[in-house]
């Protein structure tokens, strides 16, 4: 039988099984990434540890890890701003470290995976959005042979029903995002809008007097305008006399 007709492993069918299902409750893009991450663990062979990491172009990231090793091993990447799992995400490629005490092109994250007890590392770039990176990074720990080509295969095969699911979750956040920002500046509008009514009140001055007054009192008091005006409105709404009379 071909590779194409091959059926996939009985783990492996079992995780793309469950991917589609992750979009169906209102679970978090956090929540997402740790059920994947947690899959792709159950899925591919001879690794003990898996993280997955999504940064979208607004620099916002998300990692999610199988456990505390993994981690450590990420955290130290996005700290030096280097290392397989952000290599393999930027080029969309694998990026291999089969023994991590011959490692030379990520010295520093090899030395500090060795002496984790990490004996090599698979990386994965996820075909992704152009506006996100996703990196799947596995970790096999005290092995005298590297993550096997087979379980490089069952991994890349993992990633590639992974990242649609990861894609769709990003995106979602991603609006929600959007919209929280789009409420929160309608919010602060809002509020600025009343505190101009009260002062137009106050002054019987017209809206836009109103609003070179409340940034003036913004510029004197150094304070936020939305902050001003909130306390404006409040001392409105609770009959307290302005400041200054």
């Amino acid at each position: 039988m071909s590779d194409e007709h091959r059926e996939p492993p009985p783990r492996l069918q079992h995780a793309l099984s469950r991917l589609p299902a992750l979009l169906l409750d209102e679970r978090t893009l956090l929540e997402v990434l740790h059920d994947v991450a947690g899959l792709a663990a159950a899925a591919v062979p001879d690794v003990e540890e898996v993280s997955l990491t999504l940064v979208e172009d607004d620099q916002t990231g998300t990692v999610a890890f199988t456990g505390a090793l993994a981690a450590d091993l990420d955290e130290r990447q996005y700290g030096d701003g280097f290392g397989p799992a952000l290599a393999a995400g930027r080029s969309g490629t694998v990026v291999r470290i089969d023994d991590t005490a011959a490692e030379q092109r990520f010295p520093e994250f090899a030395d500090v995976a060795r002496r984790r007890g990490v004996t090599s590392v698979l990386a994965l770039g996820l075909p992704m959005p152009s506006w996100v990176v996703g990196g799947l990074s596995l970790y096999r720990v005290g092995a005298d042979e590297p993550v096997s080509a087979a379980a490089e295969q069952v991994a890349a095969q993992f990633a590639t029903a992974a990242a649609p699911v990861l894609a769709a979750a990003t995106r979602e956040a991603r609006q929600g995002r959007r919209i929280g920002h789009l409420q929160a500046a309608a919010v602060t509008r809002g509020v600025i809008d009343q505190a101009k009514g009260i002062i137009m009140g106050r002054r019987a001055c017209d809206a836009e007097e109103a609003f070179g007054l409340l940034v003036a009192q913004s510029q004197r008091s150094n304070r936020k305008l939305r902050d001003l005006a909130a306390d404006i409105v409040a001392d409105a709404v609770a009959g307290r006399p302005p400041p200054h009379g």
